[in-house]
């Protein structure tokens, strides 16, 4: 679970540490924050047509080699974003250090589940999970630190490093995982022929988006609008990953008395706290706060988001599992963008705390039909 876990670990630092690290990539390449918000939209991309493509397509690959083989890339993907000589070929790298990301988190979650006590797959799940909350309360504050410090570049040495690390420990610590089901590649693909894998897919791709409109632009919001020192912007990141492991264990623990029920109690969260920033965001210690409970609710929706597919794609549950993760990092991609558009027309730096809470109001809704969908089949 350690091993699985660091994994989580790298993947959660590379995926967030650009967000606090924007500022500094805009005046690297002399460009726009908004823009340098490609990069992150890049990465997202990545996970989201790397998910489902190697998630069928390796469908027959031992699950423990694949894992091995998902870090691997992962790790050559971020070397090529510390070497990227321009802003376009750091877009492609972030692309590219995006590809593994769905796959490992769904091979990851099954993993767990598999080896789970029986009652305790959402825990099991969370506690994968949990290397990617974990990241944000050390990893993406500690590499922050130092690319604003030593230069941003050097943020994603420290991600190579920890690639590298988690390959010796997969390697080393995990079982041969033989009692996972290898399909094939039509079995899986099987998955996207079921209304509830896609709603449920839909539910994370619009709801979640509310949680990067509003942590894209963190850094700014903080220094602009709150008025906090830029040297103190790590704290407000490790308060946003302290949030997201208090979300994860509680949305585990809720998820496995009642997926359904979580995934709501978790979404109507987030509406709340999300049209709340936009108040709290004028002053540094209720924006803090605010960062604090907006990382809670995003990550108390994920064990729930994750469980449910696996209930709902039968036999094809690595596709669905590598799904979830492409369907956030549509959220993750939107969000950034919606996000930089409000802020390029001239609304301000809270005005992606509005777009977040109506993106979380749409998941609520569609999560209501969803549900009520599945009651009137069943």
């Amino acid at each position: 679970m350690l091993a699985l876990a660091l994994g989580g670990f790298g993947i959660g630092t590379t995926e967030f540490v650009t967000m606090g690290l924007l500022p500094d990539i805009a005046r690297a390449f002399d460009i726009s924050e908004p823009s340098a918000g490609h990069a992150v939209s890049a990465y997202a991309l990545g996970v989201v047509v790397g998910a489902p493509l190697i998630a069928a397509l390796c469908a027959r690959v031992a699950r423990k080699k694949l894992l091995i083989a998902l870090m691997v890339a992962f790790t050559l993907g971020n070397i090529g974003t510390v070497l990227a000589p321009t802003f376009g070929t750091l877009v492609l790298a972030r692309f590219v250090s995006g590809l593994p990301h769905g796959a490992y988190f769904g091979v990851a979650s099954l993993a767990a589940a598999t080896l789970a006590p029986v009652g305790q797959r959402a825990k099991a799940v969370a506690a994968v999970m949990l290397g990617l909350s974990v990241a944000n309360v050390i990893g993406v504050p500690g590499a922050t630190w130092l690319g604003q410090h030593l230069g941003w570049r050097d943020a994603y040495v420290v991600v190579a490093v920890i690639g590298v690390a988690t390959v010796a420990a997969l390697w080393r610590f995990v079982p041969a995982l033989t009692s996972m089901k290898i399909t094939n590649p039509m079995t899986e693909l099987g998955a996207l022929r079921r209304p509830q894998v896609l709603l449920t897919l839909a539910v994370g791709a619009i709801g979640f988006g509310g949680m990067f409109a509003v942590y894209t632009y963190i850094a700014t919001t903080m220094t602009d609008v709150a008025g906090m020192p830029i040297g103190l912007v790590p704290i407000v990141l490790a308060l946003f990953g302290l949030g997201m492991i208090v979300g994860n264990i509680g949305g585990g623990i809720l998820a496995d008395r009642g997926v359904d029920r979580s995934i709501f109690v978790a979404m109507i969260a987030m509406v709340v706290i999300l049209a709340g920033f936009v108040l709290a965001a004028h002053n540094p210690i209720t924006a803090s706060i605010g960062a604090f409970l907006v990382g809670a609710s995003g990550a108390a929706l994920a064990p729930g988001l994750q469980t449910r597919l696996m209930d709902v794609a039968a036999d094809a549950q690595t596709l669905a599992a590598a799904l979830n993760h492409a369907a956030l990092n549509i959220a993750n991609a939107a969000g950034a963008w919606l996000g930089g558009l409000v802020i390029a027309a001239g609304l301000g730096y809270t005005a992606p705390a509005v777009v977040g809470a109506l993106l979380a109001i749409a998941g609520v809704l569609l999560f209501t039909l969803t549900v009520l969908l599945q009651r009137r089949t069943t």
